[in-house]
């Protein structure tokens, strides 16, 4: 069932839990995903980013991901990802997205207020739920293994009366913050910064996002979620676990082989994270 980002997150709302954000650069992933998600009857977000133009264009995969969505038996909503062009955004809503995500996180902080805005204004007509993001969740510094190196400076973190007045002005309905997370594979265990966490979810009300979730203990995906976090993103470690596990077998024969083994390690692996997004096996 095709629905909104506002949907899926009023039931993370009402359960205190997190739904988990799935990049799909392929069938592949999209099979994966929702088969994890019907399996465990749990709401799921599957997203398209800039970044993996690079494995499929756009004007290919969203009517895979739309259809794949309407026939699912759970709710699924359709998000562009890190949109910082919007013209991307606007061609996201005419193919049928529910929800969308501007990214001016690089830009001036009243120069992102102005996008952002015309970003909310674009979605109203199709209904659609909009995200932002405010602070740096660096993507970019990274090495050839694609491990995180770079230090969190104070001037990366949300500051949270920077997040009310940027909400406030905006009218979005979720925040991506920066608290210690960050994109790609982390080199050691990130320092997420709870009491920030718990002071931004106080002041803007709205449901907070958490980018770079892949790689984050249980613990720590739960106390955040605790603190206000409703939405994790998350692809590396399970794109990963299916490359690795191909990677020690040299048995394969069919290219369909690997395929299908392939869909079966990511499902597997995306519904641990789901179980740990929903708070139904509490460590704390």
């Amino acid at each position: 069932m095709l629905v909104t980002l506002n949907e899926v997150l009023k039931y993370a709302e009402e359960n205190n839990c997190a739904i988990g954000a799935f990049n799909v650069p392929n069938l592949e992933c999209v099979m994966a995903v929702i088969a994890a998600a019907e399996e465990l009857d749990y709401p799921v977000i599957i997203q398209h980013a800039p970044l993996h133009e690079q494995y499929v264009p756009f004007e290919t995969i969203a009517p895979i991901m739309l259809k794949a969505a309407k026939e699912a038996k759970v709710k699924v909503c359709v998000h562009f990802d890190h949109g910082e062009d919007l013209n991307q955004l606007k061609r996201a809503l005419e193919l049928g997205f529910t929800s969308i995500m501007y990214d001016g996180s690089t830009l001036p902080f009243e120069e992102n207020i102005k996008n952002t805005k015309i970003a909310v204004e674009m979605a109203k007509p199709y209904g659609a739920s909009v995200e932002a993001e405010i602070g740096v969740m660096t993507r970019k510094e990274t090495t050839s293994n694609d491990e995180v190196v770079v230090e969190m400076t104070e001037d990366m973190y949300t500051d949270p009366e920077d997040a009310l007045k940027f909400v406030q002005e905006t009218g979005i309905d979720a925040l991506a913050c920066s608290v210690g997370n960050v994109h790609g594979i982390y080199a050691k265990a990130p320092k997420l910064d709870y009491p920030r966490i718990a002071k931004i979810k106080e002041l803007v009300k709205i449901p907070l996002v958490m980018h770079g979730g892949s790689g984050i203990d249980k613990l720590g995906y739960e106390n955040s979620i605790i603190r206000g976090v409703r939405k994790i993103n998350y692809y590396t470690y399970m794109a990963k676990a299916a490359g690795e596990a191909i990677a020690k077998e040299d048995s394969y024969h069919f290219y369909h082989d690997i395929v299908m083994d392939a869909i079966k390690i990511m499902k597997e692996n995306a519904k641990q994270a789901m179980l740990t997004f929903s708070m139904r096996e509490k460590s704390i």
